[in-house]
C-alpha cells in the first residue's frame, strides 16, 4: 500500500481498519486466555472439591470403624480401662494410631453467641465499600466454621476476641463476652494418624493432606 498515493479520507479508512483489526487480535487473545483460565478453575476446583468429599467420606468410615473396634477389643479384655479412647493398630508394615486429648469446647450459650455475630457480621458489612471482600468480614466468618463434629474451635473462636479493638462495637464486645462465659465445658476429641514401615524399618507417617506430600 503506497499511502502517498492516498486521499486522506483512504488514509483515515485504513487506519480504522488497523484498529479494527488489533481490536479483534486483542479481542481473541482475552478470550482464548479467559477460556484457559475458566477450564483451569473447572479442574481444580472438581479436583478439590472431590477430594474434600472423599476425605469427609474416609474420616466418617474411620470415626465408624474405630468406635466399632473398641467395643470388639472391650469384649476381648483388649482395653487397659473401660474409658480408654486411644490405642493402636498394627498389620503387616501399616500402623494406624488412635489418639484421644482433652480439648476445651463450648457449652450452648456459644451457638447463641454464634447466631448473634454471623447478624451483626452480615449488617456490619452492609457499610463497607468493599462488602463480603472486606478482609475482617471473610476472617470472622472463617473461624466460625465447625469441626467435623459440628463444634466451634476453640482456637478459632479465641482468635476472634482479638478482633475487638478492631471492630469497635459494643454488639461485637457483647458477643465476644457471651463467647468466654460459654467456655466452661471440656470435651474430647479424636486424632488419627497413619504409618507405613519402610524398607529399613522405621515408621513414616502417611500425610492425607496432599501440602505434606
Amino acid at each position: 500500500m503506497n499511502t502517498e498515493e492516498m486521499s486522506i479520507q483512504e488514509l483515515e479508512e485504513a487506519l480504522r481498519q488497523k484498529k479494527d483489526q488489533e481490536r479483534h487480535i486483542a479481542l481473541r487473545k482475552r478470550e482464548a486466555y479467559e477460556g484457559i483460565r475458566a477450564d483451569l478453575m473447572c479442574r481444580v476446583q472438581h479436583g478439590v472439591e472431590t477430594l474434600a468429599q472423599n476425605a469427609r467420606d474416609f474420616a466418617n468410615m474411620c470415626n465408624k470403624e474405630a468406635s466399632a473396634f473398641r467395643d470388639v477389643m472391650g469384649e476381648y479384655g483388649q482395653l487397659r480401662s473401660a474409658g480408654q479412647l486411644s490405642y493402636t493398630l498394627r498389620e503387616g508394615d501399616f500402623k494406624w494410631e488412635i489418639k484421644s486429648n482433652k480439648v476445651k469446647r463450648f457449652d450452648e450459650r456459644a451457638d447463641v453467641a454464634a447466631e448473634r455475630l454471623i447478624y451483626f457480621l452480615r449488617e456490619w458489612i452492609q457499610k463497607k465499600k468493599d462488602g463480603t471482600e472486606n478482609p475482617m468480614y471473610q476472617l470472622a466468618m472463617t473461624l466460625l466454621e465447625r469441626n467435623r463434629y459440628g463444634d466451634l474451635d476453640y482456637k478459632s473462636i479465641s482468635k476472634l476476641y482479638d478482633l475487638e479493638s478492631q471492630f469497635d462495637d459494643p454488639e461485637y464486645s457483647s458477643i465476644m463476652q457471651l463467647f468466654k462465659e460459654s467456655n466452661v465445658t471440656e470435651g474430647t476429641a479424636i486424632n488419627y494418624y497413619f504409618y507405613r514401615k519402610d524398607q529399613l524399618g522405621v515408621w513414616r507417617k502417611i500425610e492425607p493432606s496432599f501440602c505434606r506430600l
